[in-house]
């Protein structure tokens, strides 16, 4: 009888410490679930930077030491305004600042480094923007290694296909762009058969290409005519020194050299500055000049 008596509190003892252990269980549960709901909410609610203080962007440019002139056709007699195209260049690692110029009540054209960490959201508001896209496309300057042109650059050492295959698919992640530029480069637009290479995958696009003229050494003209890839120069650079007073000068000049040739090209950068200087002479912009997309400026050389 005392065996039995023990045998049924061992019993209502392992039913009673089970219960607990299912307690115990259930809680853990909720309590996994609790943890994983708030790391949820607190990825879907945190604020997405504007830019990108873990992949600083490449350095803007470098400017020749000395200016160069374009080679200019000769001038037409323009029945209209001379015509201006506005490049920003380096785009793709500042979304605050790409908003701004996006903003703007211009024609401007917005040249995309390939491997920049917001290019994907640009291109996005840029096209519902109808605002003309280019691929901004690093290559090799002459003061490579020390100066790095940024990820997925073209390279003198790569053999022509890793080249062509590099640039296909920077081209292929942004179907929208229009045509291309150099970002530096001057070492790698002064080497004809690199530029064939280069020039060789946009003609099969259809894609036309603006010499950002970083080298009085460069051979694009000469390349594109070969190819008879459409073609165009930078003629000013707008901001390399960052002050509102420099930059009225250069687009000044820029107007300047559009009344002379009946067309200009000039390249700016996402600088604060550039922006508030645009923004605020566009009215004078408009009454002197047409701003116009990159591609209304390119043209095949005959």
């Amino acid at each position: 009888m005392a065996d039995s008596r023990e045998q049924i509190k061992n019993i209502l003892n392992y039913f009673k410490n089970s219960r607990r252990m299912r307690q115990g269980l259930t809680c853990a549960v909720v309590l996994i679930l609790l943890i994983t709901i708030a790391g949820y909410v607190s990825h879907c609610t945190r604020q997405v930077p504007d830019s990108y203080s873990s992949h600083p962007p490449p350095t803007f440019e470098i400017y020749p030491r000395e200016e160069i002139t374009p080679f200019r056709r000769i001038p037409e007699s323009p029945a209209t305004l001379p015509k201006v195209a506005i490049i920003i260049d380096d785009i793709g690692y500042d979304r605050r600042i790409a908003k701004k110029f996006l903003s703007l009540d211009a024609a401007l054209t917005l040249s995309v480094l390939p491997q920049s960490p917001f290019r994907k959201q640009i291109l996005r508001r840029a096209k519902a923007n109808g605002t003309q896209i280019m691929l901004h496309l690093p290559m090799e300057p002459i003061e490579y290694p020390g100066v790095n042109p940024g990820p997925g650059a073209l390279l003198t050492a790569m053999s022509p296909e890793q080249i062509r295959q590099r640039l296909r698919k920077h081209l292929d992640a942004m179907p929208s762009v229009r045509g291309v530029n150099n970002h530096m480069g001057s070492r790698m637009t002064a080497i004809p058969n690199k530029m064939y290479q280069i020039l060789t995958v946009l003609k099969t696009r259809n894609l036309f290409f603006i010499d950002s003229f970083t080298t009085e050494e460069s051979l694009c003209r000469s390349s594109a005519r070969v190819l008879q890839v459409p073609f165009a120069q930078r003629d000013v650079f707008l901001d390399h020194v960052q002050t509102p007073d420099f930059i009225r000068r250069q687009i000044r000049r820029l107007i300047h050299i559009a009344n002379d040739y009946g067309e200009a090209i000039g390249i700016g950068h996402p600088h604060t500055e550039t922006y508030e200087v645009l923004r605020d002479t566009l009215p004078e912009l408009r009454k002197k000049v047409r701003l116009v997309p990159a591609s209304e400026l390119v043209h095949t050389i005959g």
